[in-house]
């Protein structure tokens, strides 16, 4: 069962704009603190942001937020840059006595073109 879909990616040129869209199951996004990661060709995923704190690359420049009522959850990116093309993967972790658990929606494809 999918619990975790993303949406909104694409070509964009630099200094252009989207909006990343993450739509969870109900009990996925009660139970979890919401966050976005990227992973860029020969790079490891990376924290992109989460409601609390923002990788130092997206500061100023993206938005997190959240639709409580739709259990969405989303990312805008604004002046994006070709350092920003990535995958772009929506999570849901959950902390329960300590121990974290992960869920990872399919990933959204973002590319920026100079």
């Amino acid at each position: 069962q999918v619990q975790l879909v993303e949406s909104g990616g694409g070509l964009v040129q630099a200094g252009g704009s989207l909006r990343l869209s993450c739509v969870a199951s109900a009990s996925i996004f009660s139970r979890s603190a919401m966050g976005w990661y990227r992973q860029a060709p020969g790079k490891q995923r990376e924290l992109v942001a989460t409601l609390s704190n923002y990788a130092d690359s997206v500061k100023g420049r993206f938005t997190i937020s959240r639709d409580t009522a739709k259990n969405t959850v989303y990312l805008q990116m604004n002046s994006l840059k070709t350092e920003d093309t990535a995958v772009y993967y929506c999570n849901a972790r959950q902390i329960v006595l300590g121990v974290s658990l992960d869920y990872w929606g399919q990933g959204t494809q973002v590319t920026v073109s100079s």
